[in-house]
């Protein structure tokens, strides 16, 4: 059972985000502002009262017909696309997949500790470590910055410790996605998602809107109802973080790879929260296949809804990286648009995503590095930048600096995937996507 004090916490959230998606949230906010002086038999009645006002104003925008939420209707929203690609010699293939899991993974460990900062505390980091960019893994700091969190100096997560790539929920959902695959083939569905969290996945490695859909699955919420229960989170970066197993298992096939990604998506998100998902699985498919990123952000773009929130910011970031001569003006220009988001929310971060990619010239440490010193939800997106740039260059191509400390391990959360050798989840990989390909 819900308490009352998390239903008021999440009532909050979902303020926001009606406000975001276009509902009138006056009543609401009225309704809220009573808290202050309420007891707790008030507090209840508040609670249950937000919540039964709430579901009618977010059940009247789930249809959108510019955002909606269901696969016919984006796939009715989207520009056209080439859907399918010419196939990659296999040699190829295989170097590119061990490069987008190890990209991953080095994005992810770039970004781990500085997690949640701003770009401002960034700064002050690398200021602090006498850096005057970021090129490399985070140092350790004896003392840290005063005033701010930083990792103590023995982390694994910081330069000259690392010896593998740390547990961290944007690799656990890589290896979710490669599993479900792996498992179930192309025809897995929703509820086999939900099947595997519940064996899989430890509840407390999951949170804001894995977390609502988990405890909505175990308080026995019809799928994909859990997206919506209680969920405030819905638009969040949750399902985005989980593309790249999926993008992994349909190379040369954008098409497949964002409809994986759905029917992964649809489990905990709505609207923008599933397009980041399908976007990135179809970047990720395309690069996969082409060798020209700015093809691939393009050929992913046909795969969300064409004039959707997120399209729109897509579109933006690419007029902007043309425009600007340097990341940091780009960067200036996402935060003045799409600033307001929380600092989890998807289109924010996405948008530091495509401007790190962008602006980075192909170099890989330079990608990262971009998508994670521009702050906001750093591991998320320097793991996503890495496995994009790891995916169009191949294994091969990427400098040792960032995937010779990882050793070829994976550490995971999820269940049977404690320890993992990179090398072997990229073959296996290679095997779910011949299954697929063929198909």
């Amino acid at each position: 059972m819900i308490s009352v004090t998390t239903m008021l916490n999440l009532a909050r959230e979902e303020v926001t985000q009606l406000r975001e998606e276009g509902a009138d949230v006056a009543a609401l906010e009225a309704l809220l502002a009573g808290l202050e002086d309420a007891d707790e038999t008030r507090r209840t009645e508040i609670a249950h009262a937000f919540w039964t006002e709430a579901e009618p104003l977010r059940a009247a925008l789930h249809d959108s017909p510019t955002e909606p939420s269901d696969l016919a209707g984006i796939h009715a929203a989207r520009a056209h696309g080439p859907r399918r690609l010419g196939g990659v010699h296999d040699d190829v293939l295989a170097d590119r997949l061990l490069g987008a899991w190890l990209g991953r993974c080095a994005g992810c460990m770039l970004g781990k500790p500085v997690e949640g900062r701003t770009r401002e505390q960034i700064e002050a980091i690398l200021g602090a470590a006498g850096w005057s960019e970021l090129d490399n893994y985070f140092p350790p700091l004896d003392p840290a910055p005063e005033g701010m969190y930083y990792p103590r100096p023995d982390d694994p997560c910081l330069l000259g410790n690392i010896t593998y790539s740390a547990r961290d929920d944007d690799t656990d959902y890589t290896i979710l996605g490669f599993h479900l695959l792996e498992a179930h083939g192309p025809e897995f569905t929703t509820g086999h998602v939900a099947d595997a969290w519940l064996s899989r996945l430890p509840y407390h490695q999951t949170y804001t809107a894995e977390r609502v859909a988990y405890r909505n699955l175990v308080d026995e919420v019809p799928v994909p109802e859990t997206a919506v229960v209680m969920n405030p989170y819905r638009e969040w970066i949750g399902a985005q973080i989980r593309a790249d197993g999926f993008g992994y298992g349909a190379p040369g096939w954008p098409e497949k790879a964002a409809e994986f990604a759905f029917r992964d998506a649809a489990l905990s998100h709505t609207k923008n929260g599933i397009y980041g998902e399908m976007y990135f699985a179809a970047l990720i498919a395309a690069c996969l296949a082409v060798d020209d990123l700015d093809e691939a952000i393009q050929i992913a773009l046909t795969e969300v809804p064409a004039h959707s929130r997120f399209a729109d910011m897509v579109r933006d970031v690419v007029a902007w990286c043309a425009q600007d001569a340097d990341w940091d003006t780009t960067w200036k220009r996402i935060m003045e648009a799409y600033g307001g988001y929380h600092p989890v929310h998807t289109i924010n971060n996405a948008a530091l995503v495509l401007a790190g990619l962008l602006h980075s010239g192909g170099d890989f440490g330079k990608a990262i590095c971009l998508s994670v010193r521009g702050g906001l939800d750093t591991d998320c997106n320097g793991a996503t930048a890495g496995s994009v740039m790891g995916a169009l260059l191949g294994a091969e191509a990427l400098p040792k600096q960032w995937t010779e400390p990882l050793q070829d391990t994976l550490h995971s959360a999820v269940q049977g995937f404690h320890v993992n050798r990179i090398s072997h989840l990229a073959q296996r990989t290679m095997e779910v996507a011949e299954k697929v390909l063929a198909g």
